[in-house]
């Protein structure tokens, strides 16, 4: 998918983001929401781009040395296509080139096809957040990757980002 671009959010992309929100989650971000974390000096915000459309986003805080994945979307006409991980990619080299040595997540317990991406990147789960979602008090899975200045985790990376570089 070589015409993916990944870049910045800009305030001026927040409706289209609002708009691929409402087709990934029950309970969307508002607007505003949006406008305050892309303004946030500790949040560091990316849009996916596909022929001029934005197909995808991800949202982190990257505070001292920890980042925390606070959203991620993609269309669901654009899933499957390796968007999702190439903005995770892009976030985890943001992360790494910040100093950042741990990283978390909270995920639906029910959404595998997210947790096997993010085990895929070095994640682990640790706890859980009970009734965490408020749609369906679905319980949230606390992920993590504890020490990304390991040698074993930088190496995995590599091969990740690699074998992206292959498919792009």
């Amino acid at each position: 998918m070589s015409d993916l671009v990944i870049r910045p959010m800009e305030r001026e992309d927040v409706p289209h983001v609002c708009a691929v929100d409402r087709f990934c989650f029950a309970i969307p971000w508002s607007h505003y929401a949006f406008v305050a974390e892309v303004e946030c000096v500790v949040g560091h915000y990316r849009v996916a781009e596909l022929g001029g459309e934005i197909v995808g986003y991800l949202g982190s805080h990257i505070i001292l040395d920890e980042a925390h994945i606070t959203t991620l979307g993609v269309h669901p006409a654009h899933r499957r296509k390796g968007i999702a991980e190439r903005l995770l990619a892009e976030m985890l080299s943001q992360a790494m080139r910040s100093g950042c040595r741990r990283v978390t997540l909270e995920v639906r317990e029910s959404n595998i096809e997210a947790q096997r991406l993010y085990r895929k990147y070095g994640f682990a789960p640790v706890s859980r957040r009970p009734r965490y979602y408020t749609d369906n008090d679905e319980d949230a899975v606390v992920m993590w990757i504890e020490d990304m200045s390991r040698l074993g985790f930088r190496t995995l990376f590599q091969e990740r980002l690699n074998s992206l570089m292959v498919r792009a």
